[in-house]
């Protein structure tokens, strides 16, 4: 009999940790393989070809990072890094050399159910092309990207050019925390001392011409210090 279900590769060295992971995932109908050092980890990425990955990083054998850097030499797959680092400068890098997200322990096992789902979605879409029919839609939010339009509900949103390119690469990338180096790049192609100000200046106009008060939940989240992701559907 053929197995459906989606098969995640939990790389960890902690067992209780993994424990409960395998018992969060097994509940939630995936299919789940387990490795506690780097060099496991790959031997079984290479044999199982996994949907997701998640990912720790302090290893005993080697740092998570060289695992990470070996998948993103040919592939797309999914890596949810699960690590108790915490400083910026570890997210910032890990989700620049690849990583789709980055969530920190002690975890909320809803989150990392939402962030495993949005992971799977996002690389579904990748992989046929943009959304469908060349419209990204999300809630009351639809980008339109043919015509450089973006509506919440019937009423057209007018953003400059450079807030209509920031929203459609974050909508791009939905799901996935896009570092400010990353979105700089892909915005204005060079970086300088006064970028980041700039997207965050763009960023806040954006978030007025959508009418979000401070403090409310929007389409777009923003980790200080590390970059901007447009949230899933279920995070809205």
């Amino acid at each position: 009999m053929m197995n459906n279900k989606y098969k995640i590769l939990i790389i960890e060295d902690d067992r209780n940790i993994r424990n409960i992971m395998i018992s969060l995932l097994e509940t939630a109908d995936y299919q789940v393989i387990c490795a506690d050092s780097c060099g496991a980890g790959k031997t079984l990425y290479r044999s199982h070809n996994p949907d997701v990955v998640i990912l720790d990083l302090g290893l005993p054998d080697m740092d998570g990072m060289n695992f990470l850097k070996f998948v993103r030499e040919d592939s797309l797959t999914p890596i949810i890094v699960l690590s108790a680092r915490t400083d910026d400068m570890d997210k910032v890098t890990a989700l620049d050399e690849g990583a789709n997200d980055y969530v920190t322990k002690p975890f909320s096992s809803a989150e990392l159910l939402a962030r495993i789902r949005t992971a799977l979605r996002n690389y579904r879409q990748s992989a046929g092309g943009k959304a469908l029919g060349g419209v990204f839609k999300q809630r009351d939010l639809t980008i339109v990207y043919d015509a450089r339009q973006v509506f919440i509900g019937q009423n057209e949103i007018r953003l400059s050019q450079t807030e209509y390119n920031i929203v459609a690469l974050l909508s791009e990338n939905c799901g996935k925390m896009m570092t400010y180096a990353s979105i700089i790049k892909g915005i204005w192609g060079y970086s300088d001392e006064g970028s980041i100000k700039k997207l965050q200046v763009n960023m806040a106009n954006i978030r007025k011409k959508f009418g979000v008060r401070p403090g409310e939940k929007w389409y777009i989240s923003n980790e200080l210090g590390v970059g901007y992701r447009m949230n899933g559907v279920n995070e809205i």
